[in-house]
């Protein structure tokens, strides 16, 4: 089965909760907006409080599971929070099958000598270490669910890192790493999966501050992803983890 272009079966994801972290645009919102529509209920998680309204109408605006917002900074985020959200989710919904890493943080390109070091720290915050954060407080849910999956949203200069990328591109490093540990310690659990996702050089917003000059027409459309992010959170993925999966393999 190709999981680039598979389409879940019918009912794949009825009764599945799935927190979608950097919900509020790009492919976080995209994917948010397919979990629904194919019948999650998605907990809508990001910075702006404004663009997760804006999700959240369009899903109950076509007729999705009434659907959860919860703001939040990865940036700032703390032990607290994390640990208040886990007895959220499990007061209000009972239960969680997946999580969607899919906000990022991103400063900007520059050479190394001109990158400060809480540009470094606050990209490994939101990118990899509040991801892991967040999993492990929200472990008892995610173990307790028949099954269970994390995609973790990479990039591709995580693994072939260039000049300018900086500590952005070392963070992205550290998601592969962080997947790879995850995997192998939970290789007895067959409920749990984890594996990363590389969509290479898509039309979305960070691909517009990357690249401004970029004609976007040349590059495939976020919703040319979706329905692989939909196989690595869906059943059809089951027993598939520790891997790194690379939509466009194309370095830009």
């Amino acid at each position: 089965m190709d999981w680039k272009t598979s389409q879940p079966v019918e009912g794949a994801f009825k009764d599945r909760v799935i927190l979608v972290t950097g919900a509020g645009q790009g492919i976080g919102e995209a994917a948010a907006l397919a979990l629904a529509k194919a019948g999650a209920t998605v907990i809508l998680m990001g910075r702006s409080e404004k663009k997760l309204a804006k999700v959240y109408d369009a899903i109950e605006a076509a007729g999705g599971p009434r659907p959860a917002a919860v703001p939040m900074d990865l940036a700032k985020a703390g032990e607290a929070e994390l640990a208040q959200l886990g007895m959220v989710l499990s007061k209000e919904f009972g239960r969680l099958d997946g999580i969607l890493h899919a906000a990022n943080g991103f400063a900007h390109l520059s050479p190394l000598s001109n990158q400060k070091l809480d540009e470094w720290m606050e990209q490994f915050r939101v990118n990899v270490a509040a991801p892991f954060a967040m999993t492990r407080a929200l472990m008892p849910l995610l173990a307790a669910a028949p099954d269970a999956a994390i995609l973790v949203l990479g990039e591709t200069h995580g693994l072939e890192p260039k000049a300018y990328w900086g500590g952005y591109a070392v963070s992205k490093a550290a998601q592969n790493t962080w997947v790879t540990i995850a995997a192998d310690e939970w290789d007895k659990q067959e409920n749990l999966r984890i594996n990363l996702l590389v969509p290479g050089p898509i039309h979305s917003p960070f691909r517009t501050k990357t690249h401004p000059a970029e004609a976007w027409s040349a590059l495939p459309q976020i919703a040319e992803i979706v329905p692989a992010i939909l196989y690595w959170l869906g059943p059809q993925s089951r027993g598939r983890t520790g891997q790194v999966l690379r939509f466009d393999a194309v370095v830009q």
